[in-house]
């Protein structure tokens, strides 16, 4: 285990008009040290390059690194006993557990496709109960690529009973989609691209380039707004992030471009949203017009969030969007009652490299996974990686020792220790805050341990 980096960034935002502009082989945890940039005498991710610049505010976080040496993960889904499922576009789903990612993947799929491959996975909202795990992913059939999603049932880290929900999603190459997530309204919900062939985007009898919705046992829901059918909306290219707004309660979600115009669109039922007949600003009113389109520049937008955490205050409700060629995370401030973008902030620009996912935990914090190893991308030796975002805690300077604020009733995982220490948890469960080298000699020697969760 190593020490992390406290962060307190200095953020601008460019405000914009409607333009439709791990793998750890074993042992302990591994917690990375990150070099942050410097902006004057703050540590910061980015300011922001515009004509149109305003003052967000200053906030603190520090990064973590959860889990290293992954081969292209693609999604990741949270289990309510702490386990984090990760999916590996090679064909593996990963499982970290107590903090530990187990060396060996708990399924392999044979998987096609150039960007396909193993892609989204969601978890029933019913896990504790029936221990269902979707996942989508691309296959070969003899001269034929094609996607479906299947649904497994885990038991003590091994996936059996596969069912077919929905196949002959066509797939290629390219654009094969791939984000699926429950909604509010329990339903399956599920990205699918066009897979190079535009025209397909507008074919009601296919399945590509639309946001499908399902129930949870492949059966068609009877408020979907074309009849037996799955398709939610259509006219889409590549989408593959997307998230309900926590204050209108609209899907909201990410979309690939064609050479830039890269979108984000609000979703409502039985529209269409225009590929390949209308790109950027151009309009017509049989199809929706985009949010926010990126122009010429090129963001290739994946996974996507709305921040609904209290963890980092201004971030609340902020939609947070994994670009890959863009390299950065993207904040966007929406107003989708006003059908407005009222911020636009790009974050850890370059830092990180590729970013193909980002989503938030059941513990508030985002989590964004690393995509460098794709092909595309310059990797560093411990990519690809799972990062966490986490709120800076402050400690007074008249902060108690650990074991007085043990003896007055604080939880041993809840003690803060001072800068430069850790905290690690004896044998008899009592905290103490040491060196970080001091930390790793006790926990080698069995003599405590560094909680994973720090």
């Amino acid at each position: 285990m190593s020490l992390v980096v406290i962060a307190t960034i200095f953020l601008t935002s460019s405000v914009i008009q409607n333009e439709a502009t791990g793998e750890q082989a074993s042992g302990k945890p591994a917690w990375e040290i990150l070099s942050p940039k410097v902006c004057g005498d703050k540590l910061c991710s980015e300011v922001e390059q515009g004509s149109h610049l305003g003052y967000i505010g200053v906030e603190s976080y520090r990064v973590e690194t959860v889990a290293e040496n992954l081969e292209v993960p693609w999604s990741i889904a949270f289990a309510p006993d702490g386990r984090i499922f990760v999916t590996e576009r090679i064909g593996n789903l990963r499982v970290i557990e107590n903090g530990i990612l187990n060396p060996e993947p708990i399924k392999i799929l044979n998987v096609g496709g150039f960007e396909g491959g193993l892609l989204g996975i969601a978890l029933d909202p019913n896990f504790e109960e029936n221990h269902y795990i979707y996942l989508y992913y691309t296959y070969n059939d003899f001269l034929s690529t094609y996607n479906k999603l299947s649904r497994f049932t885990e038991s003590n880290n091994q996936l059996s009973e596969e069912l077919i929900l929905l196949d002959k999603i066509s797939g290629g190459p390219f654009h094969d989609g791939g984000r699926i997530k429950f909604g509010p309204d329990g339903k399956l919900y599920i990205t699918t691209g066009e897979a190079g062939i535009p025209d397909m985007a507008q074919d009601l009898n296919s399945l590509g380039g639309k946001i499908l919705r399902i129930n949870s046992d492949g059966t068609i829901p009877d408020d979907n707004p074309f009849e037996n059918s799955p398709i939610y909306s259509y006219g889409h290219r590549n989408p593959q992030g997307l998230d309900w707004d926590p204050v209108t309660g609209k899907l909201v979600i990410s979309e690939h471009g064609s050479s830039a115009h890269d979108e984000v669109n609000v979703i409502e039922p039985g529209k269409n949203y225009g590929w390949p007949e209308v790109v950027g600003d151009e309009t017509d009113p049989n199809y929706q017009s985009p949010l926010l389109h990126t122009g010429d520049e090129t963001w290739a937008p994946s996974g996507a969030s709305f921040y609904d955490s209290d963890n980092i205050e201004q971030w609340k409700n902020k939609f947070f969007i994994a670009t890959l060629r863009g390299n950065h995370l993207r904040m966007l401030d929406l107003d989708i009652e006003s059908n407005e973008v009222l911020s636009s902030i790009a974050l850890f620009q370059g830092e990180f490299g590729r970013l193909r996912d980002a989503s938030v935990g059941p513990d508030g914090n985002l989590y964004i996974l690393t995509s460098n190893q794709d092909g595309r991308g310059s990797p560093v030796p411990t990519d690809d990686r799972i990062l966490r975002i986490v709120p800076l805690q402050i400690v007074p300077d008249d902060l108690l020792s650990p074991l007085k604020q043990f003896k007055s009733g604080i939880d041993p995982t809840e003690i803060q220790c001072k800068e430069g220490l850790q905290l690690i948890i004896k044998k008899n469960n009592s905290p103490a805050c040491v060196r970080m080298d001091t930390a790793i000699k006790l926990e080698e020697r069995g003599w405590g341990v560094m909680p994973p969760w720090l």
